[in-house]
């Protein structure tokens, strides 16, 4: 069995798609469909920068998913690999489900980038610049770094926010509690806890006034039919109901990422190849948890002629 899988925040870098865009019409295509839809140069932002304006959330999310998109425009248009008929199921960190559900049909590419242009804004707006912080902290598995989060609180909010793999657990909130959680687990034997380049604390409750905008617009957009399930962020379960996965995209803004549980319910469930469209970060998290499936990642034209043999 085979998942497609979708990079998140983070994945981001000034030059991203170019390559592509310039070997393949199909790519160059996708790209000015998102352009369109946002009324903005996104992909010369993406090709020429500058990185500080790349970075800024409202921007880097719906570059990520353009990126993806445009390999998959090109591994189904110009290689006819389908996703609906080569991937068994989709999953994409974070903003990567925005991806992963245009990928299997259920969100049309403009609605994408206009949903994740919005998530961006309405993440960033969410909490003053500098009031809130995240932290990767290494070595320590997911219970205790609940503890240490809890430990760190002390009545503000830090939580963990992205369990990614094995040992390698982001945690969030507000800026004086994340910087305490970084000494405790310090303390208790991390191997290494360290703020993260971040403008916002995603993925916990501060991010409440960001869901509350995604709850309105996710009931306005228009969504068809997942071609396979998605396993989601929020609950590590397949979901193909519109209407649930609408919820659990709500659900996600101020949730936490079960990326580390997602691989390994597909892995049980008998995926044994995860294909990395548009990026090259899931990949090593995919290995941890599931060391005996093979990776794949799709960034380059070369990357999709390789995978046209290899399926």
């Amino acid at each position: 069995m085979r998942a497609f899988i979708f990079p998140g925040q983070g994945s981001q870098s000034v030059g991203m798609g170019w390559a592509l865009a310039e070997a393949s019409a199909a790519a160059r295509i996708l790209l000015e469909e998102v352009d369109d839809a946002l009324g903005q140069h996104l992909a010369r932002l993406m090709a020429e920068g500058p990185e500080e304006d790349l970075i800024l959330t409202e921007n880097a999310q719906p570059a990520i998913m353009a990126n993806s998109m445009a390999v998959l425009r090109v591994l189904e248009r110009e290689a006819g690999l389908m996703l609906a008929e080569k991937a068994d199921c989709v999953a994409g960190h974070s903003l990567g489900e925005y991806s992963a559900l245009a990928g299997a049909g259920a969100f049309d590419i403009a609605t994408t980038a206009q949903l994740l242009k919005l998530r961006g804004r309405s993440m960033q707006a969410a909490v003053p610049v500098g009031v809130g912080a995240m932290a990767a902290l290494l070595g320590l598995e997911l219970d205790v770094v609940e503890a240490v989060a809890a430990e760190a609180a002390r009545g503000e909010v830090c939580t963990a926010a992205n369990d990614n793999a094995p040992g390698q657990v982001v945690v969030s909130g507000h800026k004086g509690a994340v910087e305490r959680a970084i000494e405790i687990a310090k303390a208790r034997g991390a191997k290494r806890a360290l703020l993260l380049p971040v403008s916002a604390p995603f993925h916990c409750m501060l991010m409440e006034p960001a869901a509350r905008a995604m709850e309105q617009a996710l009931a306005e957009a228009e969504m068809g039919p997942s071609a396979v399930p998605l396993y989601a962020n929020i609950t590590a379960a397949p979901v193909d109901d519109p209407a649930e996965i609408r919820e659990l995209l709500v659900q996600q803004v101020t949730g936490r990422v079960r990326w580390r549980e997602s691989v390994a319910a597909m892995a049980a469930a008998g995926v044994d190849h995860f294909v990395e469209l548009g990026g090259k970060v899931l990949g090593p998290m995919v290995k941890r948890i599931a060391p005996d499936a093979r990776i794949t990642s799709v960034v380059s034209i070369e990357d999709v002629e390789a995978l046209e043999k290899e399926i």
